[in-house]
């Protein structure tokens, strides 16, 4: 199963970004996403879109997202949320979430920082796939993709989409 992870787009998905979109299985997309259209674009393009909210979000995203996302998927438990922290000193609500679900994989955004890092203290993958929008401070924007098989992330690539600031067509 192919996976594809954004995050802060801030209102920005451009035809670069959707090209290695399409193929994917799967995309989770970890808040800040700036629109309604976003979420339209992105449920339309594959078989099945998790998002959650992000602290620049409005109502109407809201209303579509959850401020975290739980769910299974391959035999493990995924959590994604807007902002978690860093490993291991995540926020006091992810350090709940995780003592309650005990997930193999935390997502999150928010700090446009690219992070992948196993967090041995936790017993979980942290992933932060940067940013893919123009807004923020990040020089490069990202996105992340893997293969999921038997619960397990493969093959995990970075996808560089080019320098913040820069719209193309």
């Amino acid at each position: 199963m192919k996976i594809s992870i954004l995050s802060d787009n801030h209102g920005y998905l451009d035809e670069q970004i959707l090209k290695y979109l399409r193929d994917s299985d799967e995309i989770w997309l970890a808040g800040d996403i700036g629109s309604e259209n976003i979420l339209d674009q992105l449920e339309h393009l594959t078989g099945r879109l998790r998002a959650v909210s992000g602290n620049i979000d409005g109502s109407k995203v809201r209303i579509r997202t959850e401020e975290n996302c739980i769910f299974r998927l391959d035999g493990e438990t995924i959590l994604m949320t807007h902002i978690a922290g860093k490993p291991p000193s995540y926020n006091r609500r992810v350090r709940n979430l995780i003592a309650e679900y005990e997930p193999k994989i935390l997502v999150c955004g928010h700090s446009h920082i690219l992070r992948v890092e196993n967090d041995k203290t936790n017993g979980l993958l942290f992933i932060n796939p940067g940013a893919c929008g123009h807004h923020g401070f990040h020089k490069i924007r990202t996105l992340i993709q893997f293969e999921l098989e038997q619960g397990k992330p493969k093959n995990m690539k970075v996808i560089e989409l080019g320098k913040r600031g820069i719209k193309k067509g």
